[in-house]
């Protein structure tokens, strides 16, 4: 068993993989080939975005965003301590400080209420960031950064291809930033992503610096980065991109499968509010003894992941001048998250079975989490 199983995935897909590849090796333009705007405009199209500008990876997105806004040495950037470290790595790559904010724990998302009280003077951007497929609010988010005259970057790792009241994830900011890694949502076989923006000057200079800068062949207007997203990887995102829609719906369905099933059990999994979806990007649940629950899963064949068994404020590369820090939700999280096996290809007879294992080891009571 695969936490996620992109084997049947490429079997279904596998005539029109093979068909998109092969074009790009029979036309050769392996880098910036058609594909690239072919690919541009679809996602441009699905999430109703003015402009998509196709990158080398999440993490180039999110640097790129960071560059375009012109996020300088000494600024603040307010992001979550809950993630993958790409945001505060960027942040802290171009010279710039990560300003962490708890999140809410019946989402695992950066709390708005906390953000307001971290803007400083020095304060560029905040980074809210879909975690495990669910948008944040990013309404109340949107509404603080208006406030104070400051940009946000969507980071829709995780979340693309869900909604929030109706719109599209990754475009519900001023600039939007997805990934494409292989066990995203929509993912191709090996490193790409997207930034998606309704503001024309930013995508002008979003796709001026993953071209190292250049306005036009060997004119460098601006400081850039190699950061294009390849032909070919394009072309697998395009032939997934013919049952995403199909793929979308499955993962709502089996995660709603496990909410009911495992509803009786003493492990706690996150709720979607009632305003988006979520793409279960992980199907994760939270459990008191973490340790003895891996254990246990491993002995019934079942996998899981930890998404993240540490805060980021705790991470060392992060640790150094937050001495005292305290995020108390972020914190809990990291003891407590685990994921369970979650694709659209999970059929109903394997999801019981890791229900079952599940049900074993909690099989009903106080949760014991808070």
């Amino acid at each position: 068993m695969d936490i996620v199983d992109l084997k049947t995935q490429y079997a279904a897909l596998r005539e029109s993989i093979h068909a998109r590849m092969q074009r790009v090796l029979d036309h050769g333009q392996y880098i910036m080939g058609p594909e690239v705007a072919e690919l541009e405009a679809a996602l441009a199209a699905r999430t109703a975005a003015a402009h998509c500008v196709t990158v080398a990876s999440g993490t180039e997105a999110l640097l790129i965003a960071l560059l375009a806004l012109e996020v300088k040495p000494g600024d603040e950037v307010i992001t979550t301590p809950f993630s993958f470290a790409a945001p505060a790595e960027m942040i802290t790559l171009i010279g710039a400080r990560p300003v962490f904010v708890d999140v809410d724990e019946k989402t695992a998302n950066i709390a708005p209420s906390g953000i307001e009280a971290a803007i400083t003077p020095r304060t560029r951007a905040i980074i809210p960031v879909a975690l495990y497929g669910q948008p944040a609010d990013m309404d109340e988010i949107n509404a603080i950064a208006a406030r104070h005259g400051l940009p946000v970057i969507e980071d829709a790792a995780q979340s693309f291809g869900a909604t929030y009241k109706g719109r599209q994830s990754g475009n519900l900011a001023t600039i939007g930033c997805t990934s494409f890694f292989p066990s995203k949502p929509l993912s191709c076989y090996g490193d790409g992503g997207a930034l998606f923006t309704r503001d024309a000057a930013l995508a002008k200079a979003m796709r001026e610096i993953r071209v190292h800068g250049q306005e036009a062949r060997y004119r460098h207007t601006r400081i850039g980065v190699g950061g294009r997203m390849d032909s070919i990887q394009c072309a697998v995102v395009l032939a997934k991109l013919e049952r995403f829609d199909w793929e979308v719906r499955r993962r709502g369905e089996i995660g709603a499968r496990y909410d009911a099933l495992l509803a009786a059990s003493s492990v706690a999994p996150f709720r979607i509010r009632s305003d988006r979806t979520s793409v279960y990007a992980q199907y994760t649940v939270r459990v008191a003894q973490r340790t003895a629950f891996e254990r246990h899963m491993s002995a019934s064949g079942i996998p899981t992941a930890v998404h993240y068994p540490l805060s980021l404020h705790q991470q060392p590369a992060y640790a150094a001048g937050r001495a005292g820090w305290s995020f108390p939700a972020a914190e809990r999280l990291a003891r407590e998250v685990i994921s369970l096996p979650m694709h659209a290809d999970l059929d109903e007879e394997t999801q019981q079975r890791i229900v079952a294992a599940v049900r074993r080891f909690a099989p009903s009571g106080d949760s014991g989490i808070q």
